[in-house]
């Protein structure tokens, strides 16, 4: 018995180690590279804690933490966070394990603690992002005072519909995803939400990247859909100040 239970324990440890290396060597092959010129834009931000950090120009009173979207570079949303420091917002990319959001879903403590002097945040992200930012927000409902999907949606599991928060959602008619989800997803979000289409918009092109498995093919440009992006977000931020 007591060798058929050490054969049994060797097999499980194996099974398991190879498990565990061919999920890890699975999320380097399907990575979603950020492009060139992004990718040196967020070298110029990176920080010592690893956060991409785009400060504007003097104080900022509000704060948008970015979650981006599974198997994506986090250096392909350096655009976007660019985009909202000009207008006046303090926007952090946070990377996150196996760039997987899942496993980082509280990763937002870090960078409210390391900025006492921002009044308000937002906690923004990308498809798998956007949920585990939606969760972050379950988890702690006084530390965020709005929230932004883009092409995502909460989890079922993940009703925000009584928060006090302010939320907003945005998605392009191209995306892989049906529209309809999205539209749906607002019964779990405060009541007047707004769901702002971005026509010819895909699904990757809210990053620098792609392209994606299963997305749609975009009819407008990558900037044209980010600076869409950036307004439906600033208008956020403005309900908060």
């Amino acid at each position: 018995m007591r060798t058929w239970l050490k054969v049994a324990g060797i097999t499980f440890a194996v099974v398991l180690v190879v498990a565990v290396v061919g999920f890890l060597a699975w999320t380097r092959m399907e990575r979603y590279p950020a492009f060139q010129g992004a990718a040196a834009l967020a070298e110029q931000a990176k920080t010592e804690s690893g956060w991409y950090v785009f400060g504007p120009d003097g104080q900022a009173t509000t704060g948008v933490i970015f979650y981006p979207g599974g198997l994506v570079d986090p250096a392909a949303y350096a655009p976007l966070m660019e985009r909202l420091s000009q207008d006046g917002v303090l926007a952090i990319i946070v990377p996150m394990p196996l760039d997987l959001a899942v496993f980082g879903i509280d990763r937002a403590d870090g960078v409210i603690a390391e900025y006492p002097e921002v009044d308000s945040w937002v906690i923004a992200g990308h498809s798998l992002g956007g949920s585990m930012a939606a969760e972050y927000v379950k988890r702690n409902p006084d530390a965020i005072q709005g929230i932004a999907f883009l092409a995502s949606y909460p989890a079922d599991s993940t009703d925000l519909s009584a928060s006090t928060l302010r939320a907003t959602s945005t998605y392009g008619t191209e995306d892989g995803v049906a529209g309809d989800v999205f539209e749906g997803s607002l019964r779990l979000l405060p009541g007047g939400t707004p769901l702002d289409v971005i026509e010819g918009g895909n699904h990757a092109q809210f990053g620098d990247y792609g392209p994606q498995k299963g997305d749609g093919t975009a009819s407008i440009s990558r900037e044209q859909q980010q600076q869409q992006a950036a307004s439906t977000i600033m208008r956020l931020v403005e309900l908060l100040n």
